[in-house]
């Protein structure tokens, strides 16, 4: 770790999100000054209640399309709706968050000389046609689909941020995040891990879309943030970009029957159309961070959705939405 770290001041944008709030509590267990943007959009008061009291924490209410003023010397820019549901929901303002939020960001990093990471997305991969992904690899994606808003915004982002850093000698890290789930996901928010799991807990059938023998990479969210600080603070990483995932691949058939047998549902299996653009394979190709700063993912999928399980378990049954189920209370297994 960078031996400045208890000196960092760090800003956050989007951090009252599901991996926001995960890092902000991670860049304060390191001893940083952390500064929360978020404009709820997507973002959740409640992820980050429990910090407020903090007193190396601040929140500030901002959207990034709006230019921003801090005195800061890290940036994790992870500001836009990360899921189908929400991107889709107003794709012109996904594409202002994406391009208009990395040009705000970069021109802060530039003026105060701090160091600015990109949280960009396998989707800058589309439906590939290399497996796994590496990030030589150029994608293939539909410029003008109902997706291309988050797609070709953050694709858009990372040619900014290199620009910058050709242009304006700007310090960047461009992080290529892979599926990624865990405690604090919304359950609304149309992702195939919370949506499995919120229909096991309500005894309804897990809507499986196509055949289900489309393949994704699931990384539980305490690896996914340490491995974007470990990347932000390898001085000798460079600028990416750098797939941060696991490489472990499952078919969604695989990842609902995992999740039937752990919640001890009695759901079976819905099949609905594919959605367009949905990409067949996704497995990323993480030599590079291993290499580049020691990083691999350490938590299982069982852990991971266990512990998963238990928190949508805690807002289903607060909501008075569905049974609990008697393999999902208590404390997961370590």
């Amino acid at each position: 770790m960078h031996s400045d770290s208890a000196r960092q001041r760090v800003l956050v944008t989007g951090g009252a999100g599901f991996l926001g709030s995960h890092l902000c509590e991670l860049l304060l267990s390191e001893g940083c000054e952390v500064l929360c943007v978020d404009d709820f959009s997507t973002g959740a008061r409640h992820n980050v209640e429990h910090l407020l009291g903090h007193p190396r924490f601040r929140l500030m209410t901002h959207d990034v399309t709006v230019p921003l003023d801090a005195h800061v010397n890290r940036i994790y820019n992870l500001a836009c709706p990360a899921s189908p549901v929400h991107y889709q929901r107003d794709p012109v303002q996904t594409t202002k968050t994406c391009v208009l939020g990395a040009l705000n960001m970069l021109a802060l990093a530039r003026r105060e000389g701090a160091r600015i990471l990109q949280a960009s997305t396998s989707e800058v991969y589309g439906d590939p046609q290399m497996h796994p992904q590496h990030e030589s690899y150029w994608g293939n994606v539909n410029p003008i689909g109902i997706r291309s808003c988050y797609d070709e915004g953050k694709r858009c982002a990372e040619s900014l941020f290199f620009d910058y850093h050709r242009q304006h000698d700007v310090d960047i890290r461009v992080a290529r995040i892979f599926n990624t789930y865990g405690p604090r996901m919304d359950p609304q928010d149309g992702r195939v891990v919370s949506n499995f799991i919120v229909q096991a807990l309500r005894g309804e059938p897990l809507m499986v879309y196509g055949d289900g023998l489309q393949t994704r990479s699931f990384c539980f969210v305490d690896d996914m943030v340490t491995g974007l600080h470990q990347f932000m603070e390898a001085d000798s990483g460079g600028t990416g970009p750098v797939n941060i995932g696991n490489p472990h691949e499952f078919t969604v058939r695989d990842l609902a029957g995992l999740i039937i047998e752990l919640t001890g549902s009695s759901s079976k299996l819905g099949f609905s159309a594919l959605p367009s653009d949905d990409p067949t394979q996704r497995r990323p190709d993480v030599s590079n961070a291993e290499r580049m700063f020691c990083w691999k993912p350490r938590v299982s999928l069982v852990q991971g959705l266990e512990r998963t399980i238990v928190h949508l378990a805690r807002l289903t049954a607060s909501a008075g939405s569905g049974p609990s189920f008697p393999n999902v209370h208590g404390t997961p297994r370590p």
